[in-house]
């Protein structure tokens, strides 16, 4: 698929002049500071050193005040309270914070409840309010979910049960009448940061209580690695607080993990050596020459980032409930023991490889319906539906689609005599906004700018795909349709070197909002010695056409299919990321090609 490129407004220039001068840093590195709204020592200086101090007050949060009494109302007078969250990470590692917080303060009248996605689909649920009463629970603290919660939020109430929503998704016009609702989002919230995860929200409220009964705040630096793994899996932008809250949670997985995060770890075969630092085992011949034998080392030491909590940690986490219970995943990061945590994570790892088997299924049945479906190919949206399909891998189907038709994508099957989906969009494009234009034929929808799910009764099937294309083809353009690669600078090879290095590495953690800076380069050529590695990659080793420079070590996943072009030694583009490679215990920068571009005249 043709991609592209889009580069950067350069800053100002003697905003990138002075700030270049301040720092002792060389004009690229300023620029892509600047690029991120840092134009002083002082933002530098907390940019690339954040200090937990940064963090905002809870109480500026609405409702927090309300929230806080309402605990400890509970607390002091001995009242069980039940921890609810969503099945997926934000909300189990919501759960897992809130839930270990209340315990070891000394509140042992409490339990937590996760909702199945199958009897009771997403968020709170009439069963789960049902249960509080059953059981009685005097307050639930529901995290992750509850900000359209109107109806359950009134049945509770008739059952004189206490709810708190902390929530992070975009309300409606009316919001629960709960004892508290905090989230940013709402239209009469002033608190600076509106981009919280679900987590980050309990953090906040686990915060104002800690405030409140004059608990020290490096009580709860142990709870930074559950805020972290949530930042990351549910892809809120790593800015503001955010930033904060991940760059002081990656140091804490890091160097003292919980012992489920450890467990996950290890089945994703990263293994954590005695003295604290992780090592890496990939599964032997990963990547090959061709002739058997492995390009990468077998083992080679890391440090994890966010990716990893993206592809390896978030994954685990996740496939409890998209398998069989959200619950397994409480259980695995609340558990104090290595053996406790090593038994459940096993059985996580299982739940894993079977969501993997049918999202493999799904994503091809759903593959095969567009190709065979004339009406489906020529769309602006894709909206595919089985009733068949397993419920918990449909997001992942849908995510999987738009690597290969790029358009507002949403994947339906059926659950308890609804059609439930989920949906993914492209870049600029707001589906959630497009849902909800369709919203008269849903029974229910939530989410964000790029995710959402939705439900719907089965004979409203067909007039929400026609009118969902419709709202699609009539907010597209046509640079949307193309994947677009953002690139921050454009350089030569010989600006790049080991003090550069060092100093990027300092714009980490990067996420939405402080991506891994992308850079094109105009001009190279490869050595002569390039191949084809793997599946269709290509190991290079770059330098200019017409400029003296070092050569680079280059990685280039699936694009293989410029080998031939490459060989002749004739040059062409590339935009990369710069990352390090380590083998033999010697690490050198190595060039991440995101994407090549030969000359057209060539092409």
């Amino acid at each position: 698929m043709q991609k592209r490129w889009v580069l950067k407004e350069r800053g100002n220039p003697e905003k990138v002049a002075a700030l270049s001068a301040e720092l002792g840093i060389g004009p690229v590195l300023a620029e892509l500071l600047v690029q991120r709204d840092v134009n002083t020592f002082e933002e530098a200086k907390d940019f690339f050193r954040p200090t937990l101090d940064q963090l905002h007050d809870p109480f500026l949060m609405k409702d927090m005040d309300k929230a806080v009494e309402r605990v400890l109302k509970a607390i002091n007078n001995k009242e069980k309270i039940l921890v609810y969250g969503d099945y997926d990470v934000d909300g189990t590692t919501a759960v897992s914070l809130v839930y270990t917080f209340l315990r070891e303060i000394g509140h042992d009248a409490v339990d937590y409840y996760i909702p199945d996605r199958y009897s009771e689909g997403y968020g709170i649920s009439f069963k789960g309010v049902d249960f509080a009463h059953e059981e009685g629970f005097g307050l639930v603290i529901a995290l992750d979910c509850g900000i359209k919660a109107i109806e359950k939020i009134k049945k509770a109430n008739e059952y004189g049960v206490d709810f708190i929503i902390c929530d992070h998704h975009r309300p409606d016009d009316q919001l629960p009448e709960a004892v508290a609702v905090l989230d940013a989002k709402r239209p009469d919230c002033n608190y600076p940061f509106k981009e919280l995860s679900g987590c980050g929200v309990g953090f906040k409220l686990i915060q104002a209580i800690a405030s409140s009964k004059n608990i020290p705040f490096t009580i709860l630096n142990k709870y930074l690695d559950l805020v972290v793994v949530s930042i990351a899996s549910d892809i809120v932008p790593i800015t503001g607080e955010n930033r904060i809250l991940a760059y002081f949670g990656l140091q804490l997985i890091n160097q003292n993990p919980r012992p489920g995060f450890e467990a996950i770890l290890r089945y994703s075969n990263i293994i954590r050596k005695p003295e604290g630092t992780y090592i890496s085992v990939p599964p032997p011949q990963t990547i090959t020459n061709g002739n058997g034998f492995d390009d990468f080392p077998c083992i080679f030491n890391r440090e994890l980032t966010i990716s990893d909590m993206v592809f390896l940690v978030g994954p685990r986490i996740n496939a409890a409930g998209r398998i069989e219970s959200g619950r397994n995943s409480v259980k695995l990061l609340v558990c104090a023991t290595h053996e406790e945590a090593d038994t459940i994570a096993q059985q996580i790892n299982d739940f894993n490889t079977t969501r993997r088997d049918l999202d493999a299924i799904t994503t091809d049945m759903a593959m095969d319906a567009i190709k065979t479906d004339a009406r489906l190919r020529d769309a602006c949206s894709t909206v595919v539906y089985h009733q068949d399909w397993h419920k918990g891998v449909i997001g992942i189907v849908a995510s999987r689609l738009i690597e290969t038709y790029y358009r507002p994508t949403i994947v339906l099957t059926q659950s308890n005599g609804l059609v439930t989906g989920s949906a993914r969009s492209i870049k600029d494009f707001d589906i959630y906004d497009a849902i909800d234009e369709c919203s008269e034929l849903l029974e229910h929808f939530g989410g964000h700018k790029y995710a959402a799910g939705l439900s719907m009764k089965p004979e409203n099937l067909e007039a929400f795909i026609e009118k969902f294309e419709g709202v699609v083809k009539k907010g597209l353009t046509e640079d949307m349709l193309s994947p677009e690669v953002e690139i921050d600078l454009k350089i030569n090879l010989n600006e790049i070197g080991p003090r550069f290095y060092k100093v990027l590495k300092q714009f980490a953690p990067f996420g939405p909002g402080n991506m891994s800076p992308v850079f094109q380069t105009d001009g190279v050529i490869d050595n002569g010695y390039g191949r084809i590695v793997g599946k269709n990659h290509l190991k290079l080793t770059i330098g200019h056409h017409e400029i003296a420079s070092a050569p680079f070590a280059a990685i280039a996943f699936q694009q293989g299919d410029h080998f031939n072009y490459i060989s002749q030694g004739k040059p062409f583009s590339i935009c990369y990321h710069i990352e390090e490679n380590e083998w033999n215990n010697q690490k050198s920068i190595q060039l991440n090609i995101k994407d090549i571009k030969i000359p057209v005249k060539e092409g």
